[in-house]
């Protein structure tokens, strides 16, 4: 078992690694989070897997559970979501003591999140994330909210979890397809912050592929402990923990182009090698590295290119309406070296077009 912690003062939490974790949970939940009643959020894909399970043992060992089922999706990461489940949770009796339990992906993370971010003005919650990719970035650091016509996430609060637990056994029930949408998440650490990290990621590539419990463990340890400093250092991104953002200015506009077709980690993949490609324009960057990078993203399996269907002006769209945008502004993450960025505003129409090829 491996224990790391967000450090954010009076509101710090632990963040808990271990195979088989899921099962525990319930004989340990009213020790450690005690609540008047819980109730688990999550969407019909994990519902039959794990949420149901999830329910009957929080029962069995004498406490109110609830579970509310949405579809599954980003298509469904919308205010009509949270709306019925706010109503859903009003009818089921909860109340300022109790406690939303996210279980699911980053989907499932951001909406239950903000449900309990809304609900009564803020009730607790604690993470359960079941994908890779929310394992690895999404239930770590407070961001919660949905998605509205206008863009991507833009609609939302920072509301901290109590504690988040991370079971790498789930994983084996995940799609392969949803298992390499995690992935970039974990390549966009390494680049981001640990060069070391990006050259294990290389060296273990088969192990990686083939789910080798010791090296996932790894693997989920270090991209929790990148992002569990990036955000106690700057919690509500204000500064530093815009360099989580790399990728996802391009990756956003991208996958909301694409009607949430393309997964989120394959828009930030994508995204990723813009924004690297704009460094090489800007001379911040040696060719060397950017080939490393397309390399590695190639290698696991995600998209390197925006697809050719794709309407170019649509996403020149989204990008103006990213939530990161100040005034007439809006801030890239580039790449001077894998395992470091620099955060800029300084980023032209002329280098974007020539990155996603319009």
């Amino acid at each position: 078992m491996s224990v790391l912690q967000v450090g954010l003062g009076e509101r710090s939490y632990p963040i808990t690694i271990e195979q088989g974790c899921l099962q525990g949970i319930a004989t340990n939940l009213g020790a450690t989070h005690s609540a008047s009643r819980y109730c688990i959020i999550t969407d019909d894909n994990v519902s039959g897997l794990y949420g149901e399970q999830l329910q009957e043992a929080i029962r069995s060992a004498g406490m109110d559970c609830d579970l509310l089922v949405f579809p599954h999706g980003e298509a469904h990461k919308h205010l009509v979501t949270v709306g019925l489940l706010l109503s859903q949770a009003a009818q089921k009796g909860l109340d300022r003591r109790s406690m939303i339990i996210a279980l699911g992906g980053g989907v499932s993370g951001d909406i239950a999140g903000f449900v309990a971010a809304t609900y009564m003005r803020g009730v607790p919650f604690i993470q359960i994330p079941t994908s890779l990719l929310a394992q690895v970035d999404s239930s770590v650091g407070g961001k919660t909210g949905v998605d509205i016509p206008e863009g991507k996430n833009l609609v939302g609060a920072f509301h901290q979890p109590l504690a988040v637990y991370i079971d790498p056994d789930v994983l084996s029930t995940l799609p392969r397809r949803e298992y390499i949408n995690g992935l970039a998440e974990v390549i966009k650490h390494g680049i981001i912050k640990d060069a070391d990290y990006f050259q294990m990621l290389g060296e273990k590539f088969d192990q990686v592929m083939a789910l080798d419990p010791e090296v996932l463990g790894e693997l989920i340890q270090v991209s929790c402990r990148i992002k569990a400093e990036v955000v106690a250092a700057d919690e509500q991104e204000s500064n530093t923990r815009r360099i989580l953002n790399f990728g996802h200015t391009i990756g956003h506009a991208v996958e909301a182009a694409s009607d949430f077709q393309i997964l989120h980690g394959f828009a930030v993949a994508i995204g990723m090698v813009a924004c690297a490609r704009i460094s090489v324009l800007k001379g911040i960057l040696g060719n060397d590295k950017l080939a490393a990078i397309i390399s590695m993203i190639k290698r696991y399996g995600l998209p390197t290119e925006v697809p050719e269907d794709l309407d170019r002006d649509r996403i020149k769209s989204y990008l103006l309406t990213d939530k990161k945008r100040i005034g007439s502004k809006t801030s890239y993450i580039l790449a001077v070296d894998i395992g470091e960025v620099i955060i800029t505003e300084e980023v032209s129409d002329e280098e974007i077009d020539a990155v996603i090829g319009l």
